[in-house]
């Protein structure tokens, strides 16, 4: 027969509302966890494409500090549950971890599946309910706080709500906006939100030329006067309409909120490892006396993948098959500033569809860091992405989701 009546209801069954379940019932509490899709953990299934990368290695402070000024919003949730604890919870539950590359921690199966199915395990065990194609239309309260939810076909009664929905990323994995709305009928104020993490669109079609090669180490700033102290450094792809790859995904957090205020954003790229222009100036010059007869182009190509190199000459007008000695002055000066900080114009985005997180959610001052409570309403809670706090690649955002999540499991 099935119950109505519960110490906790979760909505959301991604990693942040999971973990609370868990927290929850190992704390003695009777947790109901609804899930709208047929299916738990599907965000959670797609993460660092299917491998899962779960956290990273970074102390406390600096952890926070990726996450900009807001940072420090999740200083008790991770003195609660960092990510040697996070390892240890998973060690636990069956499953080992480590990290290949001494940063990102991954299981060791690389398998999002390992992870997913330890969590439901582990809930099996402590006998948390879990319904699924179950959409949450509204929160019950009153004056004296949380009362239940309601579907559209039951109700569920509990003191205490835990919205864990996420934000409005990859929309076919069930993203939204559900939390935004439930939480917004409880006078909570949604930030504007904007796609982050995701391939950004250029203005500049040579790009698709250059599609088959990874930039290693490209340094990304932003070329408006006002925002010059954004930048980013990672590995770069070239695609068909832009560009992508981790220091992109990184960036496109900060480029996002720009492309709502201006209809383009110029950014310059460092393709050449930091190399500045005296340096590149140094290692074409060494190049050619080596081999008088070397064209442009292969001098080029010790720096850069023979593709992109082509394409500079061509921004720049100088014939690919000129030896350096050949090329004026002028035009020298142009491709060494090109190879030192490439222009490009970043004009777009694919929207929510294509973002792996949400910049943006519920104000942060709406809600108690030391117990990821409302501030407005007695009993209700959240955790993850839903909150207007979102950091780069490299296990940041899972490991926010497993924190906030252990601590709003908690309870008062």
């Amino acid at each position: 027969m099935k119950k109505n009546k519960y110490d906790l209801i979760v909505i959301g069954a991604g990693a942040a509302g999971m973990l609370a379940s868990i927290k929850a019932a190992r704390d003695a509490k009777n947790v109901l966890l609804l899930e709208k899709l047929s299916h738990i953990g599907a965000k959670l299934k797609a993460t660092g494409g299917g491998r899962c990368n779960l956290t990273n290695t970074l102390c406390k402070e600096e952890f926070m500090s990726h996450f900009g000024r807001d940072g420090r919003f999740m200083q008790d949730a991770l003195k609660g549950f960092d990510h040697d604890d996070l390892v240890s919870f998973f060690k636990e539950i069956g499953v080992d971890t480590h990290a290949p590359d001494g940063f990102r921690v991954f299981p060791t199966s690389h398998s999002s599946v390992t992870i997913i199915s330890a969590l439901k395990d582990e809930m099996d065990k402590l006998d948390i309910e879990i319904l699924t194609s179950k959409k949450v239309e509204e929160i019950i309260c009153d004056d004296e706080g949380i009362k239940g939810v309601k579907t559209s076909t039951d109700t569920f009664l509990a003191p205490n709500i835990i919205i864990s929905t996420g934000g409005l990323g990859y929309p076919v994995l069930g993203a939204n906006g559900d939390g935004y709305s439930l939480a917004s009928k409880l006078n909570h104020t949604t930030t504007q939100l904007h796609p982050a993490m995701m391939p950004l669109n250029t203005k500049e079609k040579w790009v698709q030329n250059c599609r088959a090669d990874t930039i290693a180490k490209v340094e990304i700033k932003v070329d408006m006067k006002k925002h010059k102290m954004l930048r980013a450094k990672g590995d770069l792809i070239f695609t068909k309409k832009g560009i992508r790859g981790p220091v992109v995904l990184d960036f496109a957090r900060e480029i996002t909120p720009l492309l709502s205020k201006y209809k383009e954003v110029p950014i310059l790229l460092n393709l050449t490892k930091g190399k500045n222009e005296e340096q590149i100036r140094e290692h074409l010059r060494a190049k050619a006396l080596q081999n008088t007869s070397a064209t442009i182009l292969e001098l080029l190509s010790t720096l850069l993948p023979k593709a992109l190199s082509l394409e500079l000459c061509l921004l720049c007008d100088i014939d690919a098959d000129s030896t350096f000695k050949a090329i004026s002055g002028g035009s020298k000066a142009k491709l060494i500033n090109f190879l030192a900080w490439t222009p490009l114009t970043i004009t777009g985005h694919d929207g929510f569809k294509m973002a792996m997180i949400t910049r943006g959610g519920i104000k942060l001052q709406e809600i108690d860091p030391k117990t990821m409570q409302s501030r407005l309403t007695k009993g209700l809670y959240f955790c993850g992405e839903v909150m207007n706090l979102d950091g780069p690649c490299g296990g940041y955002n899972l490991q926010w989701s497993f924190s906030s999540g252990y601590l709003a499991g908690k309870l008062l």
